[in-house]
């Protein structure tokens, strides 16, 4: 846990770009605003965490689900942002499997390529060792050529 309180608001530049982009414009926020909304959205993240760490224990969990998360939102009365956050929790997984079949799909590329290397120098191995038993200096079935025949040779 947080050694101060105040580790425990959010970043006020966080803060100020989702306000930014909340409001209008031509409206302004005080920084006394901004602090107060760091404050507040703490808390409720504080306060929405523990509800849905009690839904958790309640079913004999220690991690924290987006189920858990939900059904908090739900007790706390939120029922509102329910349909919104399910939207969002959706799209982040269909993000995260995107994600994962590209992952997947260049793990498959890579492997192909390195398939494709492996037979091409495999191919060319079989190439030189065709070109060696066909070589008639290295055949058994020719004497080498650069030897004098038994015959010819003095005694």
């Amino acid at each position: 846990m947080a050694d101060k309180p105040e580790d425990l608001n959010l970043p006020m530049a966080v803060v100020s770009r989702i306000t930014r982009e909340a409001l209008p414009e031509t409206c302004s926020v005080s920084k006394e605003a901004r602090l107060a909304l760091s404050k507040a959205a703490s808390v409720f993240i504080l306060y929405t965490t523990s509800c849905a760490n009690n839904i958790a224990s309640k079913n004999k969990r220690k991690t924290l689900a987006s189920s858990d998360v939900l059904a908090a939102m739900e007790e706390m009365e939120f029922e509102t942002f329910l349909d919104p956050l399910r939207e969002s929790l959706d799209a982040y997984r269909q993000e995260q499997n995107q994600i994962k079949e590209r992952k997947a799909a260049k793990k498959k590329e890579k492997d192909a390529k390195k398939v494709a290397e492996k037979e091409k120098e495999l191919e060319e191995s079989k190439m030189v060792t065709d070109e060696l038993l066909q070589d008639p200096q290295l055949s058994d079935n020719h004497p080498p050529q650069d030897t004098v025949p038994e015959d010819t040779m003095e005694t």
